[in-house]
């Protein structure tokens, strides 16, 4: 049997449909944000997991891009060897980094670890970017009041393909990038407000 691009897709795309959505989503998704419609132009994929927290959007965003437990590491490895079978390169494994609020860059251009940032507004939104040679990946974090001192944060995921090998790495990928980003914002969620 010869398998195609295509068959690969549509079997990748099963399997996730099968198990990905009740699985991996801890939480429904939310309408996107008005600010990050401009972003969301043309994507490919777009999910939006929602918690709430005390923390502030630094705060918030300190904790979230400090996520990296054993297991996340291990995915990194496993997708290094992923990404060479694709002809594609990554350049070494993301080593677990402790950031604090005031390490968050908010100056368009400005690097956030493999990020570039994009857009920033002090506690409202940040979104930040990295360019592939098979996708452009948007991180987007949006905060807005909740009832009393907590606020409802929502983490959105941009991703528009670039060529043939987008939507089969990201097909793949997909139902980790859920384990993932829904485990990075639970962490973040659990952030100290401040004092």
């Amino acid at each position: 049997m010869r398998v195609t691009i295509g068959t690969l897709l549509m079997l990748v795309g099963g399997i996730h449909g099968a198990i990905g959505w009740g699985l991996f989503w801890f939480r429904a998704s939310a309408p996107l944000p008005e600010v990050l419609r401009p972003f969301a132009q043309g994507a490919d994929h777009v999910d939006v997991k929602t918690v709430e927290s005390e923390a502030t959007l630094r705060e918030f965003l300190a904790a979230l891009l400090s996520y990296q437990p054993a297991w996340m590491t291990a995915l990194y490895g496993v997708r290094a060897v992923f990404v060479r079978l694709l002809g594609m390169r990554q350049h070494g494994l993301p080593r677990p980094r402790r950031l604090r609020p005031e390490d968050i860059p908010m100056a368009p251009g400005s690097p956030a670890l493999f990020f570039t940032v994009r857009h920033a507004e002090e506690e409202h939104v940040w979104v930040v970017s990295a360019t592939d040679q098979h996708l452009d990946a948007t991180l987007a974090v949006v905060m807005e009041p909740g009832g009393g001192p907590r606020r409802r944060f929502h983490v959105v995921t941009l991703v528009h393909y670039r060529n043939w090998a987008g939507p089969v790495y990201f097909n793949v990928i997909r139902p980790f990038h859920h384990l993932v980003v829904g485990g990075m914002a639970r962490s973040a969620a659990r952030a100290p407000g401040p004092a």
